[in-house]
């Protein structure tokens, strides 16, 4: 998202300004998507607009947490939808703000998958709970054609409420994650076993939301050498190199990865892996993110490894991150206890100390991922667990 706010120098690498397509960021300082759970009913809520303008600069890019694109497309509860008149209506005032400024499946069905393969119970980010899973109902490959319509017609909802374009969410362990990867992906059929026929359902989903709503408008997020949720891969730098390789021909805006040490979503490994070899191949906008500080961050834009970062947790905690980072300013410490409670007043209740001096109170995101970039530019971005992600 972007706003009105003065534009920050630009004496560090971060600081830079950046042509994304026809978005002119005035710094490489990225809102990563960040699952919020504050989207009641699957309605994006007011408290948004407070969320986002809080962290919206001039000429900044945001990226709002994953969207669910149909009913049939719920990750987690209360996130927020892009599928329906009402979601779209209430996207609408968030982004205005924006650019002003610069059991969850219906009726107890199983949630969806590329397999029928459950899931281990996993331990919550609080350390202590166990979520347990409901075992998934694998796709027929007739049925799947449909999930890509869902992804098109959640990229024309996206556009229709105001967002500049769309990230598809193919990260992270959600629906695309889980085709892509040969560690979930258990299929017999053209979706299934070699890497091309892992790969295809992903790039389809591009495609479609190419050509509905331009490539210029699509940008696409991959994480190969996670294994969030059980969805690892045998040979990360072989899908990774694959995937960037084949989405050229699409001419998208641009490529959103995670960093290899980024094996886990909650913790930074030692890892001999590099994101070079995609950098090299992709041939538009590449953007790295996973346990950047602003050291780092300004290192990998020096050395020419990405063009912009996005930040989450940083960002979480500290709003104004992008002037903190002019000013070396220090950072307020992020509260994970805070990050998923539903509640906005309750998740609130930690001010803000803004660096210029004004406390504000925090807010909370939602769900889908909608990108604002540039001028006051905003997007969205689709998720597969099925869901969609936005840029700002």
């Amino acid at each position: 998202m972007s706003g009105s706010e003065t534009p920050i120098g630009n004496s560090i690498p971060l600081l830079t300004p950046y042509k994304l397509g026809n978005f002119n960021l005035s710094h490489r300082i990225v809102l990563a998507p960040l699952t919020r759970q504050r989207s009641y009913n699957s309605i994006p809520q007011p408290h948004a607009i407070l969320y986002y303008s809080q962290r919206t600069t001039n000429g900044g890019l945001l990226i709002a947490e994953a969207s669910e694109i149909s009913d049939t497309a719920k990750g987690y509860q209360d996130m927020p939808g892009i599928y329906t008149k009402e979601q779209v209506e209430a996207w609408k005032p968030i982004v205005d703000a924006v650019h002003a400024k610069g059991v969850f499946q219906p009726n107890g069905q199983a949630p969806i998958s590329c397999t029928d393969k459950p899931l281990t119970p996993q331990i919550l980010t609080n350390g202590v709970d166990v979520a347990q899973y409901t075992p998934p109902r694998r796709l027929r490959t007739d049925e799947i054609p449909g999930i890509v319509n869902d992804f098109r017609l959640a990229a024309r909802n996206a556009i229709e409420a105001g967002f500049d374009g769309v990230e598809i969410h193919g990260a992270n362990g959600y629906i695309i994650d889980q085709f892509l990867k040969d560690q979930v992906n258990d299929r017999t059929d053209q979706y299934g076993g070699s890497l091309e026929n892992r790969c295809r359902f992903a790039l389809e989903i591009v495609e479609a939301v190419v050509n509905e709503i331009g490539a210029d408008k699509v940008g696409i997020r991959l994480s190969p050498f996670a294994d969030y949720m059980e969805s690892g891969d045998s040979n990360p730098n072989a899908l990774g190199l694959y995937l960037v390789q084949s989405l050229n021909k699409y001419g998208i805006l641009y490529c959103h990865v995670i960093e290899p040490r980024m094996k886990l979503q909650d913790e930074i490994a030692e890892c001999s892996d590099s994101l070079a070899p995609m950098r090299k191949a992709f041939k538009g906008t590449f953007i790295a993110a996973g346990g950047y500080t602003r050291e780092d961050g300004n290192k990998a834009i020096a050395e020419n490894r990405a063009d912009l970062i996005a930040y989450g947790r940083l960002f979480l905690a500290n709003p104004d991150l992008p002037r903190r980072f002019e000013l070396k300013a220090p950072l307020n410490k992020y509260n994970r206890e805070t990050f998923y409670i539903s509640d906005p007043v309750l998740a609130s209740r930690l001010n803000l100390v803004f660096v210029d001096a004004v406390k504000q109170t925090e807010s909370i995101q939602m769900g889908t991922s909608n990108f604002y970039g540039g001028s006051g530019a905003s997007a969205l971005s689709k998720d597969g667990a099925t869901g969609s992600e936005a840029c700002s």
